[in-house]
């Protein structure tokens, strides 16, 4: 029987944080290639460090000419991405940083195996599992510790960019204690807030007193008591941030981008990589059902597993777990999943609409829990497929 009373803690970070430089790099690359062409092909990493970003993969375009002409591009990619997320530190700068563009063509080999030809459909870009949650203790059917640390970092983010708070910068971390009673969330124990500042001379209490209404704000304000525990710049100073702090690199941050640790994960990370790999839009398309799963009232808590092999269209297993919380059988619900929704690469690209420049904005403060947005984006967060899943349980 699953645990009713307990502690639960996850963490996020910022648009600022070194890895989500990376992440938002990489995936800027990938809106700008799909949006040339629905179905280039794009595995972009990044990596990030004093005065410094270098970027390497693989890209692929019908046409060559535009292939040359878009590798020209990567290095105002790149500076528009720290210029809107602000940097402008003497050792980071969008500016003045070197950009090193080591991208190249993508292998023919694994083309050949993942691309459609005349007796077999699309393959999946590589092997792997890929996991989606949804659970009910939230609108938005998402843990809420992870939720509730990335609205505070999003909402941070958005006084600091409008000029409310002049004072911070762009690197930030934030976690969530909250403690659960009966299986639902009722009271923050503890935030931890670390936010870059860009006054020396402000201590750990000026900073507080500067995010404190922004986390109050955000936060249910029944879960703050006076037993809660507040941790802001515990370390002290926090002026010297981002890649200059840190190095950063593409996809490190899986669990931040994923369900906090609330729920298992695949080791695939997403950002820069286009939706005919799995490790994305698998996982994408896994969130997408335990969502309707858990908002059709076949369950509470809805665990799915999703399995394949490289080359292979079909995935090799389907895995439904409601964690004992199920109002149908899950066998039953793992049938109708694979009777609403194809499952393989291009169909679920087709379903979601996946083929599109949508990704830059996943980059930071999570790619579950987002409202749809009206171009596409997010669409994996619909609730459209309820009728479809009860028709067939």
């Amino acid at each position: 029987m699953a645990r009713e009373n307990y502690l639960f803690t996850s963490e996020s970070v910022s648009e600022g944080h070194p890895d989500k430089v990376c992440d938002r790099i990489s995936d800027a690359v990938l809106d700008a290639f799909i949006a040339e062409e629905p179905e280039a092909r794009v595995a972009c990493e990044t990596f990030a460090t004093t005065n410094r970003v270098v970027i390497g993969g693989e890209v692929g375009l019908s046409d060559q000419a535009k292939l040359a002409e878009y590798m020209g591009r990567i290095d105002a990619i790149a500076r528009e991405c720290i210029r809107d997320i602000g940097y402008e530190q003497d050792k980071f700068h969008h500016a003045t940083v070197e950009v090193t563009n080591l991208l190249h063509e993508q292998s023919a080999h694994i083309a050949q195996g993942v691309n459609a030809s005349d007796n077999k459909d699309e393959g999946a870009g590589d092997q792997g599992i890929m996991f989606g949650y949804a659970v009910d203790e939230t609108p938005e059917l998402m843990p809420a510790p992870i939720l509730y640390s990335h609205a505070i970092l999003r909402r941070l983010a958005e006084v600091r960019k409008s000029g409310a708070e002049p004072s911070l910068g762009p690197d930030a971390k934030s976690q969530l204690t909250l403690r659960y009673e009966g299986g639902k969330p009722v009271e923050v124990t503890s935030i931890v807030l670390s936010t870059q500042h860009l006054d020396e001379a402000m201590t750990s209490d000026d900073v507080r007193a500067v995010v404190e209404p922004y986390i109050r704000e955000v936060l249910p304000a029944a879960w703050i008591t006076g037993a809660t525990n507040w941790w802001v710049n515990p370390t002290g100073k926090f002026v010297i941030g981002g890649p200059d702090g840190d190095a950063g690199l593409t996809g490190r941050k899986i669990i931040v981008d994923t369900y906090g640790g609330a729920a298992p994960h695949g080791g695939g990370a997403f950002s820069g990589k286009d939706p005919t790999k799995v490790d994305r839009s698998a996982a994408y398309a896994a969130r997408y059902l335990a969502k309707n799963v858990v908002a059709a009232g076949l369950a509470t808590r809805c665990t799915i597993q999703l399995s394949y092999a490289i080359g292979v269209a079909e995935p090799l297993s389907v895995y439904v777990d409601t964690h004992g919380t199920g109002q149908a059988d899950e066998v039953q619900i793992e049938k109708a999943i694979r009777a609403s929704m194809d499952l393989t690469p291009r169909g679920i690209r087709t379903h979601l609409s996946l083929n599109r420049p949508i990704y830059q904005r996943t980059a930071a403060y999570g790619h579950f829990g987002r409202a749809p947005d009206a171009d596409g984006g997010f669409s994996w967060e619909k609730t459209d497929l309820i009728d479809a899943l009860t028709a067939s349980v």
